[in-house]
């Protein structure tokens, strides 16, 4: 199985592709000139030959009339032309006069037979007839011997020349030729193969060096960045594996975090609650105030761990395919006067003034369970990060497509350099104060990952010290 294996590998290589290539680009050019130029070549011969024939039949034909070759007593001048013409051509010459009677045969067969045939016929008509018979290799030619009467200056026929030649020797030349040309594209062949498997190797020679520079990356023995800058493509393949490779690093790192704080949010109200009830336990006469004021402790303690958990919970479900989601027809308007009915009591303890202002009704396709987390967690967020007598205004309007909803306050703001950060796990902007203020650094991760799910958008505006605006934009209808 290895083996085979092996050999399909190899043959779905980019090294046995360019073999193949090679070798189509230099040997199949060379097999069609060679069935190009034999076959041109046989009939290029058999041209000429018949030419060569005809232009001799002619010059015999002339001097046949001229020597009254049919009434004389002595042929012998003639009939050595004749002679002479059948050998040279390697050809069977016969005279046929008018009664269709053959009086010359160079082979002596038919001489004083009758011979009628369709050539013979079309010949004695005035045609000049040549055929070639590719199957037995011969030419056969019949030319009319005419004489011209100088008063009318009419044509008669006298009688017909037939020749008919052997190609044997163009087929010989032929197949020499081909002989020859078989030997030379053999070299060329193994000539092409040979050449083709080096520059092959010399081709691909990068890429395996690339898997190999990848592999060692992998184990981490390797360089950090990929760097094969043999060719365009090489070049480019590295830049995108070494931005691929940047950004997983950059993940990992973020995962490594997202592990160390969540370890950390978690241990820290265990950490709470094992010191105030070892505190308890210590105490052998504590007052019943004290035991209240530590059970508060650790009720708050265990609620915020709750909250984390519950979070984290949230996250991990968003993080899961859309076709988790449960859409249907909310009212938009009636979902965010609930919401604010709810944070009101948050925002009276705080001191901030919470403002919805409606522009249009609107009706949205929404998971209404995880909308409602993604406003809430906006709007909690302008209320606890507000000042003293600050306000948080919640503006909803919508056109044919999308609902907008801007969530703006007077609040602390956000640094310029965090403000990548917000949507990051666990990401707190202010540490110092996040013990006081609550949360657990999940609101916004789940807020952005709620808005994605919708296919809508989310983008932030904040100036230090002045305020934030969240501008959220949700589709009216969810396209799955």
């Amino acid at each position: 199985m290895t083996k085979f294996r092996r050999l399909f590998d190899f043959i779905g290589s980019l090294k046995f592709r360019l073999i193949v290539l090679f070798i189509l680009i230099g040997v199949l050019p060379g097999i069609l000139i060679r069935v190009g130029v034999l076959n041109s070549y046989e009939k290029r011969a058999v041209s000429i030959r018949t030419s060569e024939i005809l232009s001799q039949a002619k010059i015999l034909t002339n001097r046949i009339v001229s020597s009254d070759y049919f009434n004389a007593d002595d042929t012998s001048l003639i009939d050595a032309q004749l002679e002479q013409l059948s050998n040279i051509y390697d050809g069977r010459v016969m005279i046929i006069d008018g009664t269709f009677c053959v009086v010359k045969d160079t082979y002596r067969i038919d001489e004083g037979k009758t011979i009628i045939s369709e050539e013979v016929i079309k010949s004695f008509n005035g045609e000049e007839i040549t055929k070639y018979d590719p199957e037995y290799r011969y030419i056969e030619l019949a030319v009319p011997i005419t004489r011209t009467d100088k008063e009318t200056e009419i044509k008669q026929t006298l009688g017909v020349i037939m020749v008919s030649v052997s190609t044997d020797s163009i087929r010989l030349n032929a197949e020499y030729l081909a002989r020859n040309a078989m030997v030379i594209e053999m070299i060329c062949v193994f000539s092409v193969i040979f050449f083709s498997v080096i520059v092959s190797i010399q081709l691909v020679k990068p890429f395996h060096r690339m898997s190999k520079s990848i592999e060692e990356i992998q184990t981490g023995y390797g360089e950090d960045e990929l760097s094969i800058n043999t060719y365009t493509e090489t070049r480019q393949i590295c830049e995108k594996f070494n931005s691929m490779l940047g950004r997983m690093k950059v993940l990992d790192d973020s995962r490594q975090e997202f592990v160390s704080n969540v370890s950390h949010e978690l241990k820290t109200p265990l950490t709470s609650m094992k010191v105030l009830a070892d505190s308890i336990n210590s105490m052998e006469d504590a007052p019943v105030e004290l035991y209240k004021e530590f059970m508060a402790d650790i009720g708050n303690e265990v609620d915020r761990e709750t909250k984390i958990i519950n979070d984290l919970l949230s996250l991990v479900k968003m993080d899961k395919a859309a076709a988790d989601l449960n859409i249907s027809n909310v009212n938009i308007n009636e979902l965010l006067e609930q919401i604010l009915k709810r944070l009101k009591p948050i925002a009276d303890k705080q001191k901030v003034e919470l403002v919805l202002e409606s522009f249009r009704p609107v009706s949205a396709d929404v998971d209404e369970v995880k909308i409602t987390l993604a406003i809430t967690n906006l709007i909690e967020n302008a209320i606890k990060y507000n000042k003293e007598d600050g306000w948080v205004h919640v503006t909803l309007n919508a056109d044919h497509q999308y609902f907008y909803l801007k969530v703006e306050d007077s609040g602390i703001g956000i640094p310029e350099d965090s403000l990548e950060h917000i949507y990051e796990r666990f990401y707190r902007v202010d540490k110092s104060h996040s013990r006081e203020i609550g949360g657990t650094g999940l609101g916004l991760a789940i807020t952005r990952n709620a808005v994605l799910m919708h296919r809508g958008a989310i983008k932030v505006f904040s100036t230090e010290g002045e305020g934030t605006i969240f501008n959220v934009r949700i589709p009216l209808n969810y396209i799955a």
